[in-house]
């Protein structure tokens, strides 16, 4: 998996604004290939930016989709906000998942040739595998 942060720092009054713009998109991302999920958070501290989450079954199809019609087409909407909605300059994160778990789930290696890193397993094939 393949994921996307991009940290945006956005002015307190400009913040409902912002998140309304995300209501309203287009949901464009959401049929491309290799796409995953979608998150906006919202910083609990005031002057931390919010964050536009992503994730992809790989980097080549997050790069398929910034290189596509649906990109440009929901990337014009950004120009929706004012110069001052914004306080800086967005700084994109890109990075590979080497390891997850949830709830009830024990890291297991990935099988998957390609994907390096740690995968997961529940706790009860962990004991089975023990044994």
């Amino acid at each position: 998996m393949f994921i996307v942060m991009n940290r945006i720092p956005v002015t307190p009054e400009y913040a409902e604004a912002f998140v309304a713009r995300f209501q309203d998109r287009a949901a464009l991302v959401d049929n491309m290939p290799g796409f995953l999920w979608f998150r906006l958070l919202r910083p609990i501290k005031e002057g931390d930016p919010f964050v536009v989450e992503t994730c992809w079954e790989s980097k080549d199809h997050f790069e398929n989709w910034t290189r596509s019609d649906e990109f440009k087409q929901g990337h014009a909407q950004a120009g929706k906000l004012p110069r001052e909605a914004f306080g800086g300059h967005p700084k994109l994160e890109l990075y590979q998942v080497v390891q997850e778990a949830e709830r009830g789930e024990v890291l297991a290696s990935r099988s998957q040739p390609g994907e390096p890193g740690l995968g997961i397993v529940s706790e009860i094939e962990a004991d089975v595998n023990r044994a």
